[in-house]
């Protein structure tokens, strides 16, 4: 599906699979706040992506041990966004990114969520690294559409390591920077400065 063109409404949609959503300082649902999504899915019907840099303090070996062992540094849970914080999604980067592996869907290269019940034993030499979501972000049809119209998102590129950083907390300033220009300067901005 990803780089498809889907008509929604008569105009052409690219699907934004894989990419990452970069919270704007207009942006002001505290949700999301200097938050980086990660979007693992973009349809006509909306879109779901998991927040990147929020981490807990809850060990992913306290609530799915089998699985601690590919977890990437830290080893914790994640908050993916506001969306069933009851539940899970795990995202987990192939060695091999061809390569089948049953239980693992594609998001964008290497990059793809994984499906929890299977033996992690058996993915073990496939993996290079795992990293799981309470929750996740969503949206309904039209509706990231609008909020990137409104100013609250930048749509940018996703690097294979982004999801897997073992500092998190700078994921939305390293982005920023990294788009060079204005974008760059935008790491910079004040988080306590309340845009009108």
């Amino acid at each position: 599906m990803q780089g498809e063109g889907q008509a929604i409404g008569g105009r052409a949609m690219e699907s934004m699979t894989g990419r990452l959503l970069v919270a704007t300082p207009a942006l002001k649902d505290p949700n999301f706040d200097r938050t980086v999504v990660l979007l693992v899915a973009h349809e006509p019907g909306g879109a779901l992506g998991v927040v990147l840099n929020r981490a807990t303090e809850v060990p992913v070996a306290e609530v799915l041990g089998d699985w601690s062992d590919l977890a990437r540094h830290p080893a914790v849970l994640f908050e993916g966004g506001p969306v069933q914080p009851d539940s899970a999604i795990c995202l987990a980067r192939m060695r091999q990114p061809l390569r089948r592996v049953k239980g693992f869907h594609q998001v964008s290269g290497a990059v793809g969520t994984i499906d929890l019940s299977v033996d992690p034993e058996r993915l073990r030499e496939s993996i290079g690294g795992i990293r799981v979501f309470a929750g996740y972000s969503g949206w309904g049809s039209g509706q990231l559409e609008q909020e990137i119209a409104d100013g609250s998102w930048f749509v940018l590129d996703a690097l294979p390591g982004d999801a897997f950083v073992d500092r998190p907390d700078d994921l939305w300033p390293m982005v920023l920077r990294r788009q060079g220009g204005m974008m760059a300067a935008v790491a910079h901005f004040p988080p306590d400065v309340a845009l009108n």
